[in-house]
């Protein structure tokens, strides 16, 4: 299986909006609801300490994932807590933040708490930046960071531990260190740098073989009507 680099992770979506014609919506809800699944595959509700998850989003289409992931996670006997600090004005992000406010999900501005955190959930879900992103941290994203980074809790990063360099890893000893890594349409250089105990999936199936053979992903097959493939 091919692990991209940043260049060609931007140029497989390019593919995906241009040639194939799938739009920005449908792609996140796809990739979205294929983390949701993992999530749940992989920390089952009643196997962790509460079932409620801290989902910090940023202000891409990675935060979007995790809006859509929250979404579905809350049908799934999870309780989801959304910290959204930096909103945008694309409508559907807007129509994603309504959506799971709709579904009784809190979406906050305020970062929360390292203390508050260790207490109040089982799990962190790491949806703040993807494979566009390029160190260092921005200032205002410093505080959610550092909770991430001391946090006892698993954390399932999306696509990208945030905070790695996409094909370099992680670049300091305080970079998370994610539990878990759900890599979307196919794994990013960066996932080699994963410890030896993480757990690897990869989700969002819906890449054309055409497209596959042009890149040579070589994807595993995924099961029967999985969304996932657990890879390690």
């Amino acid at each position: 299986m091919k692990y991209l680099n940043q260049h060609e992770a931007i140029s497989v979506d390019e593919e995906l909006f241009n040639e194939y014609k799938f739009s920005v919506d449908q792609l996140m809800e796809l990739a979205g609801l294929s983390c949701a699944h993992a999530i749940a595959d992989a920390y089952n509700p009643v196997s962790l300490r509460t079932n409620k998850i801290l989902i910090c989003c940023g202000p891409g289409n990675n935060g979007g994932d995790g809006l859509v992931a929250a979404r579905h996670l809350s049908l799934m006997n999870y309780s989801p807590y959304v910290y959204y600090p930096k909103r945008t004005d694309k409508e559907l992000f807007k129509n994603l933040q309504h959506q799971a406010e709709c579904m009784g999900i809190d979406v906050s501005v305020d970062c929360p708490a390292a203390d508050w955190v260790e207490a109040e959930f089982g799990l962190i879900v790491d949806a703040l930046f993807g494979f566009s992103f390029k160190p260092p941290v921005r200032e205002s994203f410093k505080p959610i960071m550092e909770v991430l980074q001391r946090t006892k809790l698993p954390i399932v990063s999306i696509d990208i531990p945030s905070g790695w360099d996409v094909e370099l890893g992680p670049q300091t000893d305080c970079d998370i260190k994610p539990d878990c890594l759900i890599s979307l349409t196919a794994p990013k250089l960066c996932a080699k740098h994963l410890t030896a105990s993480a757990k690897h999936y990869l989700g969002g199936r819906f890449v054309p073989k055409k497209l596959e053979e042009k890149y040579a992903m070589n994807l595993p097959a995924y099961r029967d009507r999985d969304l996932y493939v657990k890879l390690s």
